[in-house]
């Protein structure tokens, strides 16, 4: 084999791999635009090495990919952006092939908004175990060889990240039937945009949470805490003004959608995502509303947007 055929193979082999190590990144990350860079990194490194001594080249590249995510997370500027109170994870459109393998419970889980969110409570090496044995399902040996650790770390970070998950997870774990989550988030925004705060509260858990980035507006996430507050905020919030249609550059149509395997309704304006909110949805009401406007959080979902067929809006001028 000539050296032209021999690097159209290699590169052949690698983008082979992409789409699962983009998974892999992305869960990570909790950003596909990181996840990307972090990808496009690896496959230079790919190119640099002597890939006639790489036996196991799935093997190497996932170590590549993960050590370089981890990297990133343990950087000064990632524990900047990524402060208490400042981050949200990046939201894809089902069907996204970065949100990678989705056969089990745990796989499905660990690219969750909910799981997203708190895994940036773990430390990068339990969140890069965590998702190499949940997600992935490689054993604590070959954990080990990716992170350089023993065997007996890795069970003991595996440990300590499934309590803290589980833990967090308590009140909302389990698969939703989704006619019942659709029927529940249809009733909200109806409710919301006509005004019935009363409705709100009924649809909302006792201890439900909102968390909101502002557009992109602030530098911390907006939380409210109490159903009575959520229901308020989102009356006041999905009743359309010419403040916010200006904001958003039209009077954009909203839609039904999966975001992350959760519930959702997106803003779309001219094929373009300009904001979503997805739900946590558990017992029949809502736990959790995720409120996502601000545009770089936004790209690969407007992306996939144009290529998504969408059922009829559920307004279709805001």
């Amino acid at each position: 084999m000539d050296s032209t055929a021999a690097d159209r193979f290699d590169t052949d082999r690698f983008e082979a791999s992409r789409n699962r190590l983009a998974s892999l990144a992305y869960r990570l990350l909790g950003s596909a635009a990181d996840a990307e860079d972090a990808v496009q990194d690896a496959f230079l490194h790919w190119q640099a090495a002597d890939r006639r001594r790489i036996r196991v080249p799935e093997a190497w590249l996932t170590k590549v990919v993960t050590n370089l995510c981890l990297d990133r997370l343990r950087s000064a500027q990632a524990r900047r952006e990524r402060s208490v109170g400042s981050w949200l994870p990046e939201p894809l459109l089902d069907g996204d092939p970065m949100l990678g393998p989705a056969d089990t419970v745990e796989q499905r889980e660990s690219v969750s908004l909910a799981v997203l969110t708190l895994l940036e409570r773990l430390a990068p090496v339990e969140r890069a175990v965590y998702l190499l044995r949940e997600a992935f399902s490689y054993s604590h040996a070959e954990i080990a060889e990716i992170l350089d650790i023993t065997e007996s770390a890795s069970q003991q970070h595996l440990h300590r990240a499934r309590h803290r998950i589980t833990a967090a997870r308590r009140r909302g774990s389990g698969d939703v039937d989704p006619a019942s989550a659709r029927r529940i988030v249809e009733e909200f925004l109806a409710a919301a945009y006509s005004g019935r705060t009363e409705r709100l509260v009924e649809l909302l858990t006792d201890d439900a949470t909102a968390i909101s980035d502002g557009a992109g507006l602030t530098g911390t996430l907006l939380r409210y805490d109490t159903a009575q507050r959520i229901a308020a905020v989102a009356r006041a919030g999905f009743k359309p003004t010419p403040a916010k249609r200006r904001l958003a550059g039209g009077t954009p149509a909203i839609h039904y959608a999966l975001l992350n395997g959760a519930p959702a309704i997106v803003f779309v304006l001219d094929d373009r995502v300009v904001g979503a909110v997805a739900f946590d949805v558990t017992d029949g009401r809502i736990a959790t509303v995720r409120g996502i406007a601000a545009p770089t959080r936004l790209v690969r979902l407007s992306e996939a947007w144009r290529r998504h067929e969408p059922a009829p809006p559920l307004i279709p001028q805001w």
